[in-house]
C-alpha cells in the first residue's frame, strides 16, 4: 500500500468514525435535552479552565453525570469553547465583574489571592451565563436536525399503493 493510499484510508476511516459518533449523539436516549445540557455544561466549564489552572477537568465528568447529560456533547461544547478563545477574551472583564461581587479584600487575604478570587468569581458568572445561553441554540439545532432526518426518512418510504401493483 502506498503512503498516499494509506493517508486516504486513514482520512476516510476518521471521517466515518466521526459520522458514526455524530449519529450516536443524535440517536442518544434522552434526546435533545440531554444533548443540549451536555453541550451547555461543556461550554460553560471551558470558561473556568484558565482561572482554575485546568483543575476543573477533575470535576468535568462528575458534573456531567450528575446532570444526566451527554458526555460526548459536553466534550464537543468544551472544544467549541476552546476554539472561540472566549475565556481569554473575557478574562479582563471577569476581574471587573468579580470586583462587583467581592468589592473589598478581606483583612488576612494577600493581594495576589484576592485578584485570583475576583477573577474566579467573574469567570464563574460568565460560565453560568454562557452555559445557559448555549443550551438554547444546541437544543434548537438538535431538534431541527431531528425533524430534517424524519422528513428525509418519510421521503424515502415507498407508498404502499405503488409497491403492491
Amino acid at each position: 500500500m502506498k503512503l498516499q493510499d494509506f493517508r486516504n484510508f486513514r482520512f476516510r476511516h476518521l471521517n466515518r468514525m466521526m459520522k458514526l459518533q455524530y449519529l450516536k449523539l443524535l440517536r442518544s436516549p434522552g434526546g435533545a435535552r440531554k444533548v443540549a445540557v451536555g453541550f451547555a455544561i461543556g461550554f460553560g466549564l471551558e470558561m473556568l479552565v484558565l482561572s482554575t489552572a485546568s483543575a476543573i477537568y477533575l470535576l468535568f465528568y462528575p458534573i456531567v453525570r450528575l446532570a444526566n447529560a451527554s458526555l460526548s456533547a459536553s466534550i464537543i461544547g468544551n472544544i467549541i469553547g476552546k476554539l472561540t478563545f472566549l475565556p481569554i477574551a473575557l478574562m479582563p472583564f471577569a476581574s471587573m465583574v468579580g470586583r462587583y461581587l467581592l468589592p473589598f479584600r478581606p483583612l488576612h487575604m494577600p493581594q495576589s489571592l484576592y485578584v485570583y478570587v475576583k477573577t474566579l468569581l467573574g469567570m464563574s458568572v460568565f460560565a453560568a451565563v454562557l452555559g445557559v445561553l448555549s443550551f438554547f441554540p444546541a437544543y434548537y439545532l438538535y431538534e431541527m436536525n431531528r425533524k430534517h432526518r424524519e422528513a428525509k426518512r418519510e421521503r424515502r418510504k415507498v407508498p404502499q399503493s405503488q409497491g403492491s401493483n
